[in-house]
């Protein structure tokens, strides 16, 4: 397993992030400690979770995944780089959700003692809450890493104008720096090298993206003319309204098509390929890869050991997939 920094941080990160928000949904703790043995095995030793997971969890379920997590570090903490993430809601109140300070003290206490830990190593904001000032926010983030309870801060799902607007603010402010940004990110949503990823690049952000396979459907194994399988991120829960949404129509699976063709000639399995394209972007610092199964983690290991997609497949991949750079982030 190769390493490399968290943006321009000194910390060295594995160059794949085990992702766990199917933990407690798609699979029970037995087997989610099963996949998190085999990342290990594999040396991933990147971990990131949330508060909100398992994805698409009422309020019954939610933190179980960082539970789950918690338990398998048990003894071993100091072997692994944790990440968590917080603002997604986590009770009935209204203070409950946001980026406000109170819910983010709160909830990284909360995600502490769920993690059985006393310090998490990257500490993300979950998406942006354009009801709370950035100010109130970012000042909050600055409080946990001078608690001690994180080491680094960064954001997920944010677009690259707040962001940008964001280093300013904690420039001015003197405030704890966002060091990572956790987008969406694949052969099939490619509108962040519009302006995210440049902003990245420019700045020394660590790129950390998620759904490099597409929920799945850039494996190859779904077929558009029968519904979804159970036991996929398509049909779990309320998760699956929100993956068909973004990845169950005719022109995604005409263009898993056209990759599938590709990958048979190259020789690959579709998720190694898949996988391969978004490390051998330079701006990504290290995709997060999930799975419901150990043996699932096997294209993505394949694919990081292999090194650089050659440069005459990279270009057949842009040719095909090329129109993608125009989808909208909202999808």
């Amino acid at each position: 397993m190769q390493y490399t920094n968290l943006g321009r941080t000194g910390l060295r990160v594995s160059k794949l992030c085990l992702g766990t928000m199917t933990f407690g949904i798609q699979c029970d703790e037995a087997q989610s400690h099963a996949v998190l043995d085999a990342a290990a095995e594999g040396g991933i030793d990147f971990v990131d979770t949330a508060d909100v997971y398992p994805l698409g969890a009422d309020l019954t379920l939610v933190g179980r995944t960082e539970e789950i997590v918690g338990d398998w570090l048990r003894g071993k903490r100091q072997h692994f780089v944790l990440a968590t993430k917080c603002v997604g809601k986590m009770g009935p109140k209204p203070w409950d959700v946001g980026m406000s300070r109170k819910h983010i003290l709160e909830a990284v206490e909360a995600s502490l003692k769920r993690l059985g830990t006393d310090y998490i190593d990257l500490y993300q904001l979950h998406r942006y809450d354009p009801l709370t000032p950035m100010d109130e926010a970012l000042e909050a983030l600055d409080t946990v890493v001078r608690m001690g309870k994180a080491r680094y801060v960064g954001v997920s799902n944010w677009p690259a104008y707040k962001i940008a607007r964001a280093l300013g603010r904690g420039e001015v402010k003197s405030l704890a720096r966002i060091e990572s940004v956790q987008p969406r990110y694949n052969l099939l949503f490619r509108a962040f090298e519009r302006d995210l990823l440049p902003l990245c690049a420019e700045e020394a952000l660590a790129v950390i993206p998620y759904n490099p396979l597409a929920g799945g459907l850039l494996t190859g194994k779904h077929d558009r003319t029968t519904p979804p399988a159970q036991g996929t991120r398509f049909a779990v829960g309320r998760a699956s309204a929100l993956y068909t949404t973004r990845y169950w129509h005719e022109r995604e699976f005409d263009t898993v098509d056209a990759l599938r063709t590709l990958a048979n000639e190259a020789g690959l399995s579709m998720a190694s390929m898949a996988i391969g394209w978004v490390l051998t972007n330079p701006s990504v610092t290290s995709p997060i890869i999930g799975a419901s199964r150990p043996e699932q983690l096997a294209d993505s290991l394949t694919a990081e050991a292999r090194g650089p997609l050659a440069a005459d497949l990279m270009a057949k991949l842009d040719a095909i997939t090329h129109s993608w750079r125009t989808v909208e982030a909202e999808r």
